[in-house]
Formats: structure tokens, sequence, C-alpha cells
């Protein structure tokens, strides 16, 4: 029987009911009656610090307060950015996060500011939260798109696509392990591919090093998902940082590694190689002692490279790099100076870089070789002495025999790849390649035609273990004439500067003996004087057609401003202050005592204020930001009549950057304000809609937002090529190994830099018109619209490319696809690829949020067989 004298359980106590607080409720309510308050006179600092009190306080409150607290925060956030208060920004982010763990807005926008510092993989990770949280939140989803572009470049899908890389790769890997090198290193693992095949081939020691964050984590799961977690090291570090025993416990015996860019040295294998030899790696095969093992001795894959160049004529390469016109919209642009882009070899300011980067076989227009290819560098990465003398090597000189006609734009380099004694890889414009070429621009304000019999001496060396090849001369008939003669812009010139014809004629003589002359006989006096532009903007520039219908079209608008203005009779208290009847009668230019005004509100360098200005009676603001480029708009200002008070530096006067959109003084209005609608990338600019619904507010009656309107058009098309720049394609693993699931999630589902004209693909339909954004007539817009598409022919729906019809006014309009239009194109690519048959009727959903735009497709005939794209712009910034 139970134990009667056991003492009895004592019961559980109710727990009390909290008292109310009557002075805790006070201070919660004045505390929140004060961030109101101080949110209303816009002090989001000290509004931010009472939300704080009181949501601490009162939780119960969160729910009711969470809108008004991330405005706070969100204002509060940008002010100390601009103040350069970072690490108090993030102290309240991380305050904002300990009230709201699970706000995917406030995840979100804290990522944000992580990426524009350019924290990239913590911005990633804060992307990736958010969307965990909410995966349909579209601006997050928009955040990480952006920032898996920057993390898991595109590159990396066409190398794992490039199944004859691979091979060759894994055969030379294969053939060093089995050859006794049994301890592995690899520099730059990325996936770990390298890595892996050295432990398949029977390496019993492999060790890895990746300096990227996320690759680091994406070679981890890999090699753990390839069942080789534990029998691989992998180092979140660079190579450089190594030590023995530290991170490796001995040295190894063989090395490889691919970190090689178009140019073969730009990511540093020198000075990796470098480290290696003299840290990490055993001493090379000695001839006086060849009978030490493999084991016993270090080597690298690839054991070295041949590099090869070309000079070549390309219109497209030329007009992105320097200044091919003399007019620009009714402006002369002499006055300039010599204006090139950041691309240049040049000794005087190692700022530049020495190349780009293209793919000469998909440049729009094609390229012209005017030298057969030549040997420019042998590197034996098996030869520490020789890869420590390389940057101290003396500048080289090759004459290179001119074998076609044409004019002088740049020089395009490849390389060979030695894998090992057997095997290589070729990066050249004919091969099938996943590799671009390096572009070495002739930056000069001149043209230079070339004929057969001439030689073009280009000098070659390592300076910064950067190669460096540099076109410095051109021998005829005995003579040397060099190319960087003749620059400076104030002195004169025989020659007539840059044509107003993009591609003058090769048969010009006079102009090429005019240009010889000069070179020949007039010597810099100095260090070259010149401004630096972005490719983008140097291509702007270049572009007529769009400078020549922005001058229509303004032109038109101030045309029936004035014929209003006469009609209504002067306006009161609209212009600047009324000048003295003493003054000078104003100038055909001169914005006298009315004006109109003009807000060009373009990104980078623009002229568009400039041509306003040119009109009359136009008072213009440019948003041109850098000295320089201000001081090229001053030049040409004087140079074509326009008076220095028709033309100022909008960011000069603005107290908010942030605020670029406003008045232009407390009772006026705009007459125009153009807005820069499209990226040069081929995507709608972030946030386009609510800046234009804010400038229509501040505009006068009659007023126009430039352009009024934007037309989006579209295509089917087949395309092999973007799905190999899109993802790892294919049921079979990579080289036997299980990649593909584990960088996939890195895809994005739009490509953007296209050039539509040159891309490999098969027109599957007609164009179509997509979508329409009214700029200037709020009520005409929509979010959805559905579009019926007919297949003119039948294939694999893989990608909708898209561009824009950018409409200044009901007549004129300028097209983001055509041959001297400085935009590309994006494309929107199928997760799965849509059957079609021809004469079938595709239906396209397309949706508008917040600038971004998204498109599914399906065949309504066949239920089963549909597709999705996606297409979204990116917003983080």
């Amino acid at each position: 029987m139970p134990n009667t004298s056991t003492r009895p359980k004592r019961g559980r106590r109710n727990r009390r009911v909290p008292r109310e607080d009557p002075a805790r409720n006070e201070l919660v309510s004045r505390s929140l009656e004060s961030a109101q308050q101080c949110l209303f006179n816009q002090d989001y600092g000290t509004a931010f610090v009472h939300y704080l009190l009181v949501l601490n306080l009162a939780p119960v409150l969160k729910d009711f307060a969470s809108e008004s607290f991330r405005f706070t925060l969100f204002k509060w956030a940008d002010e100390l950015d601009s103040l350069g208060r970072i690490q108090d920004l993030f102290d309240c982010y991380e305050q904002a996060l300990e009230l709201f763990p699970t706000d995917e807005v406030i995840i979100n926008s804290m990522g944000e500011h992580l990426f524009r510092m350019g924290f990239r993989d913590e911005a990633a990770g804060h992307f990736h939260k958010a969307l965990k949280l909410k995966p349909d939140y579209p601006e997050a989803k928009e955040n990480f798109y952006r920032v898996a572009n920057w993390l898991v470049e595109r590159w990396h899908f066409l190398m794992l696509n490039d199944r004859r890389r691979n091979h060759k790769y894994q055969q030379a890997i294969q053939k060093a392990v089995e050859g006794g090198c049994n301890t592995v290193l690899d520099i730059g693992t990325g996936t770990g591919i390298l890595g892996m095949c050295a432990k398949k081939a029977g390496a019993a020691e492999v060790y890895a090093c990746e300096l990227s964050k996320t690759m680091y984590e994406l070679a981890c799961e890999v090699v753990t998902a390839n069942g080789m977690n534990g029998r691989i090291k992998i180092l979140h570090m660079k190579s450089l940082e190594m030590e023995v025993p530290k991170d490796i416990p001995k040295r190894v015996s063989l090395v490889v590694t691919e970190t090689v860019d178009a140019g073969l040295f730009g990511e540093g294998i020198i000075e990796s190689l470098i480290h290696a030899w003299n840290h990490l790696l055993l001493p090379p095969q000695s001839t006086q002692d060849p009978s030490r093992p493999p084991s016993q001795t270090g080597r690298v894959i690839p054991a070295g490279a041949t590099v090869f160049g070309m000079a070549v004529q390309c219109l497209e390469i030329r007009r992105h790099h320097r200044l091919c016109v003399s007019e620009v919209g009714g402006l002369a642009t002499a006055a300039a100076g010599e204006l090139h882009s950041p691309v240049s070899c040049s000794s005087e300011d190692d700022s530049t870089e020495p190349y780009t980067t293209e793919r000469l076989s998909r440049l729009p227009g094609g390229y012209t070789p005017l030298t057969e290819p030549f040997n420019a560098l042998d590197i034996d990465f098996n030869n520490v002495k020789e890869l420590e003398g390389l940057c101290s090597r003396e500048v080289s000189r090759v004459r290179l025999p001119v074998t076609g006609e044409g004019l002088l734009d740049a020089l395009a380099v490849w390389f060979q790849l030695h894998l090992d004694q057997e095997s290589s890889l070729s990066t050249g414009p004919k091969e099938d390649t996943c590799w671009e070429q390096a572009i070495y621009p002739v930056q000069t304000p001149h043209n230079f035609p070339l004929r057969p019999g001439d030689e073009l001496i280009v000098e070659i060396s390592c300076r910064d273990a950067y190669l460096r090849l540099c076109s410095v001369a051109v021998a005829r008939d005995g003579r040397e004439f060099r190319l960087d003669d003749c620059l400076d812009p104030d002195k004169p010139r025989n020659n007539p500067g840059p044509s107003s014809n993009p591609n003058p004629s090769l048969n010009a003589e006079a102009e090429l003996c005019s240009a010889l002359a000069c070179l020949g006989t007039e010597q810099s006096s100095g260090p070259r004087d010149y401004t630096m532009l972005e490719c983008a903007e140097m291509a702007l520039l270049n572009n007529q057609p769009y400078h020549d219908s922005f001058r229509r079209a303004l032109a038109k608008l101030i045309t029936n401003l004035k014929d209003a203005r006469s009609v209504q009779g002067p306006s009161q208290g609209q212009g600047l202050e009324v000048m003295p009847l003493t003054d000078p009668p104003s100038g055909p230019m001169d914005p006298g005592p009315d004006p109109f005004y003009v807000l060009d509100v373009s990104e980078g360098f623009s002229v568009l204020s400039l041509m306003a200005a040119s009109q009359g009676q136009v008072k213009a603001y440019s948003s041109v930001e850098k000295t320089q480029h201000q001081a090229v708009l001053r030049r040409l200002a004087r140079a074509n009549g326009v008076p220095e008070e028709a033309l100022e530096f909008w960011l000069n006067q603005v107290e908010d950057e942030q605020a670029v959109l406003q008045r232009p003084s407390r009772e006026k209005l705009w007459s125009a304000i153009i807005l820069d609608c499209v990226e040069t990338c081929g995507l709608v600019r972030q946030k386009l809609m609510e800046k234009a619904t804010l400038a229509r507010c501040l505009l006068e009656d009659g007023g126009q937002i430039f352009p009024e309107r934007i037309v989006l058009y579209g295509m089917l098309v087949e395309s092999d090529t973007l799905l190999l720049e899109s993802a790892v394609q294919g049921q079979e693993p990579t080289l036997g190994f299980n990649i593909a699931p584990f960088i996939n999630q890195f895809t994005v589902p739009v490509h953007v830099f296209l050039d539509l004209s040159t891309l490999q693909c098969r027109h599957l339909s007609d164009s179509v018109e997509l979508f329409i954004l009214d700029l200037m007539n709020t009520n005409a817009n929509y979010t959805n619209r559905e579009v019926k598409v007919q297949a003119s022919a039948s294939g694999r729906v893989t990608a909708v490319p898209f561009w824009y019809q950018i409409h200044l006014n009901e007549e004129i309009s300028v097209s983001t696809f055509n041959q001297d239009s400085h935009w590309k194109q994006a494309a929107v690519v199928l997760h799965q690829p849509l059957a079609v048959r021809e004469g079938d009727w595709v239906q396209l959903a397309v949706t508008l949020q917040k600038s971004s735009i998204s498109i599914s497709a399906s065949i309504e005939e066949e239920a089963g067989e549909t597709g999705t794209v996606d297409s979204v712009r990116e917003s983080a910034q």
C-alpha cells in the first residue's frame, strides 16, 4: 500500500498576472508620441532611439509600430551612410534585427547596404535568408540574382560545360599522379573539380584553397556530396598566405591551377606560382639529378603558355574606346580634348587597365585582321627563375608586317595553355572555347589607315605582372612615325581629328599622309592631357542617331513652349531676376530673363543638358558629377557659343544627392526632365516608374519627361549558347562528379550585355510588343499583360530576348537594338526548353513590378507542355 507517511506534493503555484506599471506605461506612451513627432520633423535619428525604447519596453506594440519603425530605420540608415558613419549604420540594423529577427524587409535592406559597400558574400547571405523567410519576396529575389552574378561569374558555367577542356585537364592530372606526383595542391579550386580529379586519380594527399567565401562553401558542399569529405582539405584563404607546416603539413609534388584570365596573367598566376615554388612546392626536377622520383620533385599543371597577338580593325572596339565623331547633337566636339576609355597600356597612368575582354567572334560588325598572328611571349611555369625575372624583363619590340588594309583599332591577344608536353588548350578567336580574347585598344584621337607593306611596331612588357602590348609606331618607306606623338589637343594639327563618320574610307590617302606628317614633325611637349570616360559612356557619345533624335525632340518641345508662352504673355515670377535695362541685349543662346528650365538626370557622362542649353532661352542643369567631366562640358559650351550661365551642374547645388528630383527653385518648375531609362546592360533602370511619378509633379504646364514612353519588344529563340552560359547542362555528372545541383543554385534567369545581332540562335518568331511603360500618363500603365506569339518555325524555345523602342515624343524614337546603339540587349532563359511547332501559339504572361519584368510562357493547345521564364532586373546597387 502506498506510504501514508509520505509528505504530500505541493501543488504548482499559479503565476501572477503582471501588475500594471503606470510609470512604465507613461514612459512608453510619451516615447511613442516623441517618436512620431520626430518622424514628422524628419529627425530620424532621435525617432529611431525612441522607437527602440518603446519596442523594447512594450514588445506588444511591434505589430502596431513595425511599418513606422522600418521607415525610420531606412531613413536614418541613409543619413548615416551619407555621413560615412558605417559602423553606426550596421549597429542600427543589428538593434533592429534583435527586435525583428525574421523581418525579411529589414534583412534584405541590410543586405543592400552590405552589397553597396563591397561585402558581397555577406550581402548574399542576407538576401538568401530573406528569400527563405518569404520565397516570393521580389526585392530579395532580384537582389540575390544580382549578387549571384558577382559571386559565381558566368564563366564557371561555360567552363563546366566545356567537355573538351575538362577532359584534357583530367587527363593531364591523371598522368601526373600516376607518374608519381602523389601530393597535390589545387590553387583557386572554384567548385573543387581539379582537386577531385587528383584524388580520383589516386593522389595520397590533396589540398585546395579558395579566396571567395561563396566558392569555398560551394566547393565544400561539392566535395562532401562526392564522398571526398575529409580526403580533400579545403582552405578558405589565398595561396600567397599559405605556409608549411601551418596550413599544409609538407611541400607538395604537384600544383594544379587555372587562375588565368583572357590576358593570361590578370588573376595573379605569376605571383601565386612564385610563392608556391618558394614555399609550397618541392624543388623542380634537376638535370643534375634526373634519378629523383616524381614524388620528391615539384611540377605545375599547366606547365606553361604561349601568347599570340594580332592587329585588327573593328568599329565596335573603336567606338567603345575613343571619340570617333566630330559633331554630336549639333555640338562640335573638337574642344572636348582627348577622350578615351580607362583601358590603356600607357606608362603615364597606372590606374588604367591594360586590356579589356571580348569574344571576337560575337562582336557586331565583326573584325578585320591587319597582321598575321604573332608570337608575343612564351612562359615556363615550371621555371621559377623565369617567373621571377618576368616583371624585370626589358621591353621587347616586334615589327609586324601589315597584311591587310584597314584602320588600326586594337591588338587582340589569346594564348595556348600547355598542360603538359602532350596536351594544350587554345583560347584563340577561331576556337570553340569558353574563353574570350584580351583586347588592347589603340588610344589615339585620330585614325590610322594601314596598308600592306607597312610595319606595325609593338612593344611587349610585363610590368606589374600584367601582360602589356602597346602599338607604338608605324614604319613606312623606311621612316618610323610614333603613334603617341601629336596628341596635345591644344597644339595645331595637320590631321582633321576625329571623323564625323565613324567608319571613314580606307582610301583617304590624304588623311593618312597628313596624319603621318603630323606624327613625324611634331613632338609631344609634356604629359598627355586627356579625360577618361567609361566604355559605355564613350559608345554613347559616339551614338549620333541617339543625340540627333534628342536634339530634334528638344527643339520641338522648346518651340511649342515658346509659342504657348507668346500666346499667354510673359509669365509672372517664372524666370530669373530681370536684367537691368543697361545690360547688353541677349545673344541667341542666352537664357534671358524668363528661361525654360531643363534637368538632365542621366547616369554618368551626358551632353544632353548642353544640347538643351544650345537651343536658346534655356537654363539647363546637368547631373554630371565628376570634376573632369564637368570641365569637358564647359569647354564644349564655350566652343559652341553656349553662355556660361546657360549651363549649371545640379549636383553642385543639391544638398542631398538622393533627392535629385526637386524644383529648380521654390517658385519654378521644369520645362523638361530627361530620365535615364535603360541600363547599358539591357534592363530597365531601377525605380524608373517611381522617378517618373515624381518628375511629373515637377513639370510646368506643357512640360515633358524624356522619354515619354518605352515599348518593350521580344521574340522567341532557340539558343544553346544561352543555356550553356546559364547553368551546367545535361543529366550526366561532370567528369563523373556531382557538381551541377550545387552551382546551378546560382543560376539567374536573365542574361544581360547580349549582342542579339551576333548571338548564335534560331529565331522562332517575329518580334512582338510585350509591354508599354508610359512615363507621362500614369493611368495608361498596367501591371500585367497577356501576349500571344505565333511560332514561325519548329524548335525548342530556350529564351526570350528583349529590347526597347524609346519614344521621345509621338514622332521621334530610338531603338536599343541597332548597329549604332550604345545599349546591349537582354534575354530571359527558360528553366526548361519549350518545344513548339510552326504555327503554334505561345502565350506570354508579362508582369511589371517595380520596374522589373517577369515573363511566363506556355502553349495553350498542349497543357502538359509548358515552360516558365523569369526576367528580373538588378536592384542592389
